[in-house]
């Protein structure tokens, strides 16, 4: 690997939360996301891409920052990227 390339540490720590929801809308006026999944980063991603496309935007995964790529909290869309890009790195 060269030093323009970027590693994602997959096996780190993270943990899987749910927004509560009321019709499929994030109720922003409780106190937070509970927790789901305490796991590894790629466990978390496996966890949340195996939840209904429409229910995605009521989960996020806390970890620890791995700039550029992966910030503190990753939403679904961040994760639906990084399950692609996951998925091409054990594909080579």
């Amino acid at each position: 690997m060269d030093g323009n390339q970027t590693r994602i540490d997959f096996d780190a720590p993270a943990v899987l939360r749910k927004w509560p929801s009321y019709e499929g809308e994030r109720r922003t006026d409780s106190t937070g996301p509970y927790l789901i999944v305490d796991a590894t980063l790629d466990q978390c991603i496996r966890e949340l891409m195996a939840k209904h496309s429409l229910a995605r935007h009521l989960y996020e995964i806390h970890t620890e920052p791995q700039p550029p790529l992966i910030p503190a909290v990753l939403s679904a869309e961040i994760v639906a990227e990084l399950a692609r890009l996951r998925d091409m790195i054990k594909a080579v």
